[in-house]
């Protein structure tokens, strides 16, 4: 999977903005399959919908680090998540 991430949306907080300790949070590696199924609900009939994109999801969330499911998003205009090879040590 790819180590570029989109940014997280921020609001604003009566408790104030993150300062210097704060870390900027990071979406979930799974983030844009959740979208996906989301996005899913509001095309036609769910029952039909749906399924595709929830099993994706669902590979997404039981699979290790870098091992996410390759299939293009249904219904996101995003590019297909990419897997980066893993150099092999050869010692």
């Amino acid at each position: 999977m790819s180590s570029e991430t989109r940014p997280v949306p921020r609001r604003e907080s009566p408790w104030g903005i993150t300062g210097e300790n704060h870390p900027e949070p990071k979406a979930h590696r799974c983030n844009d399959r959740v979208e996906d199924v989301i996005q899913a609900c509001f095309e036609g009939n769910p029952f039909k919908t749906v399924p595709g994109p929830f099993k994706l999801f669902w590979q997404c969330m039981r699979s290790k680090p870098g091992e996410e499911p390759t299939e293009p998003f249904t219904y996101l205009d995003l590019d297909p998540p990419k897997r980066e090879s893993q150099p092999m040590n050869h010692e």
